[in-house]
This record gives structure tokens, sequence and C-alpha cells, in this order.
């Protein structure tokens, strides 16, 4: 391994020709880097296909980038808009807030305060490395405390509020348990008795700590990185605020029940302000006299049960005073925040692709992908890059973290030196299929921060084949090989434009694995082939989970894993609705939308530990889709090679199924089977859980191939499998899984109506 370290993103992550890209590169180990523009073409490595393969591009990026390192700011906070130093020294005050700790002991944790770190200045209130609350003060010198008596108990609802009086040093911290039948992991059974009041005196005033208010956080400061936050509280804060006097103990326990004293508020954040039936922001709104509102850092997730939940309303649109808690975690990252290091136009008449900026230094590269599509259309083909998905993936653990990766696999990961440095850059955040640290599932992703996992020559630890984008070069790849003109797309174009993104082009393809889609996309691609568009849905898993962007954020996702569904993790109750959008998030399948009505195909199961070849059913010898089969055998295994497990149809695969959706007048034209009891059915298939649902036993362990035709002249052809286009490159290029692939293309890119398009009306099913 090389003692040099190269990371970048790039911002925009999909960008139009003639429009700026700014690339963040942060590097250690060197001040200098070769820099170069080139267009990836494939990238996998595996020896049976054509292997990495890169062209570089003549653009006027500098050979050589002068670099340093750059840091990044890890977890979720909030600051304080306090432009008047308000509450920076408030005398006499009372600090108040509904907070539920899930990490108490951790370590020292911040929930509100004014403090600074290096100097120990300031005040602050939150929990000590002991669990216990505690408040503390100090003038520079001197920090003094008073600390309740009873430990946090994780996971539960409590009041808390610390009074002080400079005049005397007097301080009170008062513990007040808020549990109900619903709002915590433990109920009123349970005979914890959660309440504490401590007076002490303390022996310091607090000093101006020169540092701004913050929820959830505290200020620190290193030579080399500059100022940063530290002290991250995990888990959720409630209403919370400040008083300019100290309350009577009576007023702190009225407080404990929802009430709110009117007379000496200095701040005031009412958390369940600001809901709409959209969503909600970044912003916490202080309803107090000043307007100091706070701003959100690493987006806390909003739209989580408060304090107050009483089970009943499963979602904020039903009574936002219920959803006042806001979730913090110190290991949340959505934006590097980096200065770019350098900015390239791609001239407009640049062929579309996935392009990257190339680093090399002392035996280290990088690839920084991004991918362009063309200034204005003018291919008949478009290629619709899964982004939504790369963004879901993004910089996953799940070899080191999932407890279920062995089985799924069905072999022992094997690691190499570069996974491990992989696991050490938890520095630039979590995909949705992980775990913050204090077990919460990871719902945001975004790309302004290195993602690892989306390099051309990434593979996932112990797996044998890539994944999201570099598996979908194999894609490119043969287009190349074959002649098409195409052009790019990304399922943020999609989502931004609707169905006009999709208009320009006769045929659209999606790629392996469009796992990840909003409501914006389905509409488009449905409006798309009701239409006269045509499809090829040639991945697996595809228009499976609900998903948002974030208002005001093209680059951060929102999904959230829900009741039903293979899912690495699963919303709390209560908390299953988009924060960003308002809708209920899961399964589009539990929302009445299974991919069935709009591909015809939906996600039947998944394994890894081989592939099977897809065989002709009756259906492909029905004249309207015979076409489809010319110069294939009518025994023929179609794909029984891959660089995906050996096979065209395996991975992840998805069937026909008419009680799911699937248009009735579908061919069935081609399926796999054979598959090994490692592909088990999906869970959302499993009602009850018996014997028997593997591949060798259970029929709908299956990937299907599919063709149907929608008004004016559309059509979808779908082969509902992962590793379809990961065989593409195998043999050449020329093979039975690209001869079909041609044989569809050239038909769906003419004009007029489609072969066999006189048949439609006959039965589906002939002998």
């Amino acid at each position: 391994m090389t003692d040099v370290r190269i990371f970048g993103y790039c911002d925009p992550l999909a960008a139009r020709a003639g429009k700026p890209i700014d690339f963040m590169v942060s590097v250690e180990g060197t001040k200098e880097v070769e820099a170069q523009i080139v267009r990836l073409v494939h990238g996998d490595e595996n020896p049976e296909g054509p292997g990495f393969v890169e062209e570089e591009v003549e653009t006027d990026v500098p050979g050589v980038l002068t670099v340093r390192r750059q840091y990044t700011q890890l977890g979720s906070f909030a600051s304080v808009d306090d432009g008047d130093g308000r509450l920076a020294a408030p005398g006499a005050f009372t600090l108040h807030a509904f907070f539920y700790a899930t990490t108490p002991g951790k370590r020292r944790q911040t929930l509100l305060g004014s403090w600074s770190v290096n100097s120990s200045k300031g005040y602050g209130l939150g929990v000590n490395p002991d669990g216990h609350l505690e408040f503390w003060v100090g003038d520079g010198e001197t920090v003094d405390h008073v600390t309740a008596e009873v430990a946090l108990v994780p996971k539960v609802w409590h009041f808390v509020a610390a009074t002080y009086d400079p005049a005397t040093g007097a301080a009170r911290l008062h513990q007040i348990g808020v549990v109900n039948r619903w709002n915590s992991h433990i109920g009123p059974v349970v005979p914890f008795d959660h309440d504490s009041h401590v007076s002490e005196t303390l022996r310091v005033r607090p000093a101006v700590a020169g540092a701004s208010f913050l929820i959830a956080g505290s200020h620190e400061n290193n030579p080399t990185r500059g100022d940063f936050v530290s002290m991250i509280f995990n888990g959720k804060i409630d209403r919370c605020g400040l008083y300019d006097r100290v309350l009577e103990r009576a007023e702190i326990e009225a407080m404990a029940t929802g009430s709110v004293p009117d007379a000496g508020i200095l701040a005031y954040w009412d958390t369940a302000q600001g809901y709409t039936d959209r969503g909600i922001g970044d912003v916490i709104v202080d309803t107090g006299p000043h307007g100091m509102n706070a701003t959100g850092h690493n987006r806390p997730i909003r739209a989580m049960t408060g304090w107050n939940w009483r089970g009943r309303e499963d979602s904020f649109r039903l009574d936002p005073t219920q959803y006042g808690g806001i979730a913090f975690h110190d290991d949340a990252l959505i934006d590097c925040e980096w200065e770019p290091t350098v900015t390239w136009t791609p001239p407009e008449d640049i062929r579309s692709g996935v392009y990257a900026l190339r680093l090399r230094a002392g035996g280290a590269e990088d690839h920084v992908p991004v991918i362009i599509r063309p200034a204005a259309p003018r291919a008949r083909i478009a290629i619709l890059m899964s982004t939504f998905t790369y963004l879901a993936y993004a910089n996953e653990h799940l070899a080191f973290e999932a407890h279920t990766a062995q089985a799924i696999t069905a072999h022992t990961p094997v690691l190499v030196p570069e996974d491990i440095e992989f696991k050490k850059l938890e520095e630039f955040g979590l995909s949705t299929y992980d775990h913050h640290s204090d077990g919460a599932g990871v719902c945001y992703s975004s790309w302004r921060r290195p993602i690892i996992n989306m390099r051309p020559k990434y593979r996932m630890p112990g797996m044998t084949f890539p994944w999201a984008l570099p598996a979908d070069l194999s894609l490119i790849w043969w287009m190349d090989q074959s002649g098409y003109d195409y052009e790019l797309l990304s399922d943020h174009d999609l989502h931004r434009e609707g169905v006009e993104a999709l208009r320009p082009y006769k045929a659209v393809i999606n790629c392996t694995h469009p796992e990840y889609y909003s409501e914006e996309m389905m509409d488009a691609t449905e409006d798309y082939l009701t239409g006269g568009g045509r499809l090829l849905y040639i991945g697996g898993n595809g228009y499976y989970w609900v998903t948002s962007l974030c208002d005001g954020d093209p680059a951060c996702i929102e999904v959230r894993k829900l009741d039903v569904g293979s899912r690495a993790w699963q919303a709390e109750a209560g908390e299953g609705y988009l924060a960003s959008t308002g809708e209920r998030s899961g399964l589009w399948r539990s929302r009445g939308r299974a991919p069935q009505k709009i591909v015809g195909l939906g996600f039947t199961t998944e394994g890894m530990d081989e592939s099977q070849p897809f065989e002709r059913m009756p259906d492909s010898f029905h004249k309207r889709a015979a076409w489809i089969f010319e110069g294939i055998g009518e025994t023929e295994l179609i794909g029984d090679f891959g660089l995906a497990q050996g096979g065209a149809a395996g991975i992840e695969l998805d069937r026909y199924e008419l009680a799911l959706g699937t248009p009735p007048h579908t061919l069935l034209v081609a399926a796999s089977h054979g598959h090994s009891d490692n592909y088990p059915l999906v869970s959302e298939e499993i009602t009850y859980a018996f014997p028997g649902r593997g591949g060798t036993q259970d029929p709908q362990v299956r990937g299907d191939m599919i063709y149907f035709t929608t008004p004016n002249n559309g059509a979808v052809f779908a082969a509902g499998s992962i590793a379809w286009s990961q065989a593409l490159p195998c043999h050449g290029g020329d093979n039975s899984v690209g001869q079909i692939m041609r044989n569809v293309l050239d038909a769906f890119t003419r004009d007029g109506p489609l072969p066999g398009a006189a048949f439609v009306g006959e039965e589906k099913h002939w002998r």
C-alpha cells in the first residue's frame, strides 16, 4: 500500500455538456497529483471480458494539480442565528429540552449550549461519559458542573431543565421521566424512577465562549483542521429553549407535561413548527421574541416521533405536534463542504458518457466519476443511469457490518488491503444500507462526499463481480462495441424534468439495478410508455423503494425502510413518512404501484453464488414476439455465460406476476430455472414462513423475460436480472444476450409499428 491517499467528489454528479463541474479533491502524502479527464468504457477487470477500459480526453484541465488535505465535519447538529449575542452570556437563565438519548455513556455529548472545548469557556447541558445528565460552566481556567443522580436509560424520553443564577452561583438540574405507553422503548410497567433533582453552588461563572449556540454539539478547534463541532449528541431532541430567569420547580414540573410559561422566554425552538403536507426542512423555528432560528447541519432527521407521541397517528401530516422529535447522529454526513480543486466545463459537443477525473500520485489512483448528458438530445437511444441507486449504496459497509452478508453471498468474504482501507474511511459517511453508531438506520445519502464504491474498478468486499456504476459500464462497452448511438440520462434528470427528459428518445434502457425511484420518476416512465415510448428494462429489483430528493438539495436522497421488503433496517413505529416530501416510504408495491404495473416484472429473489441462463418459453414462438429471437436456436440457452457469476440470470431476479399487475397481454418469452437454495423467495412474498422457499423448490424463484406493447406503438422488453448486462461483454460482445439486445434495439428505434403489431389482438397463448 502507498502512503499517498487520494479522494474526491464532484458537484454535480450528473451534468449537462457545456455546464461547469466542480471537482473537490483531498490528498495526503503529497502536494501534487497528475490529473487527466477520461471517458469510462468498462469497469470490470474480469479476464472473461474486455477488462478495464478508459479513454483519455483532451481538455483544459491542468495535467498537474496542487492539492492538500481537506477535512470533513461528521455528525448532525444545529447552529443558532444569534447575531446579537443574546445567548453568549444570558445572565440568570434556564435551559430546557425534551430528549431521548440513544447512546448515553458512550462519551460526553451536548444537548444545548454555547461551549468551547479548547478554551473551557461558556456553558453546556448534556450527557457525561458515565451516562448521567450534566450541566457545566467554565471561565477558561476552571470547569464546574452539577450532575444528575440517576443514570439515563437509553431510548427513553426525559425532560431536563438546568437553572443557573450568576449572583449566587446556584445551579439546579431537574431530570424528569416522561415515558408513556407509546413513546419509548420501555413502558410504564417497568418500575424505574427516572427523576432526579440536584442543587449545587458552582465555583465559577461562565465566560463568553466566543462561539455560537449549538443544539446537539459543542465547538472545538484543531491547529491543522481548524474549527469543527464535537461532543455531538446521539438521539432525539424535542421542543427546547432558554429563559432569561430561573424557573421555579413547579414551573419546570409543569413544563414536563407540555406547559410553556410565557414570562422570560429568551428562545423557544418549537421543533413541531414548520411542517407542511409536503414535509419539513432544516430550519428549526424559534417562536420566541427574537426569532433566533436554528439551522440543521448534515441534515438532522425530522418527521420523527416526539415525547408526546400517542401511537394513534402514524404520520406527521395527521398531527405535527406529536412529531417534534429531531434525530441527531455523530456519524451523519451530507456535505463534506470541501473547496473546489479544479473546475471543468465539458464542451457542448462532447460525447455523452461516463467521465472521470483520474488522479495519480505515488502509486495511488482515484477516479472521480461524472455522468454527462448532451447539451441537447439528438440520439434515438437513452441509457438511464441509476444515480438514486448509486447514492443509496454509497459507501455501504455490508460486508463488515451486516450479519447476513455471508449468507447472501454464499461464501466467506475474502478481504484485500483496499477493503480494510475502505473500512477506515467512515469519515465519508454511510449508505442507506448501514446503521448509525446508535443502531438507527441511515435514511439520507448525498453525492457531496467521496463515494468509494462508485469507482470503475470497485468490487464490494468479498464479491467477485462489480455492483451499480462499475457493473453498468458493461452495457456502455457493449453499446460502443455494437455501434449504437446513444446518450445518457440520470435518475436526477428524470426526477427533475419528468417525461420531458424521455420524450426525445425512441428507446430508453434501464441499467442493472434501478432500485430507488421517486414518484416523479414512476410517473414519467408510465407517461413515456403510454405516449408511445419504448423501454428496455434489463435490470433486477427495479422500481422498488419509495425515494425522494430533499427539497432544495438535489444531491441528497431520502428513503425509509418499512415493514416489508429486503431491508437492512426498519424504521421505528410512526417514522415511515419522508421528511422531504411527506409521502409514505417503503415499497412502491405497498402503495399500489408494484413495478409489474409499469415494466411487467418485479423483484422475486436474490442470490450471489451463481447465475443461470434463460431458456425460451412457448410465447417466444408467438408471431408477436418471434422477431426478438431471430438468430437464436429453438433450444439455445440464452446467457450461459457472464461476468456476474457465470450467467445472464442471477444476482437479483424479477418475475412476471399477473396478480401484481403485469399487463394481461404480456408474453412470457423466456425464464431461468435451476437456481440454488441460496436464492430464497423475497420476504414480501412470504405471509407464513415454512420450508421450501428456495430455488430448488419454489417455482417463483426465477428470472423472467417478457414483452408487451403499450398505447401509441410503445412497448416494453424486460429481462429481469442484474446479471443480464454483465453477460453482454462476453465473447467479444457477440453472444446470445447481445443478439437479443440487437434485435430489440433495432426494432425499438425504427419509426412506425413494431414487428408483429398486426397480431396484438390474437390470443396470448397459442399452440
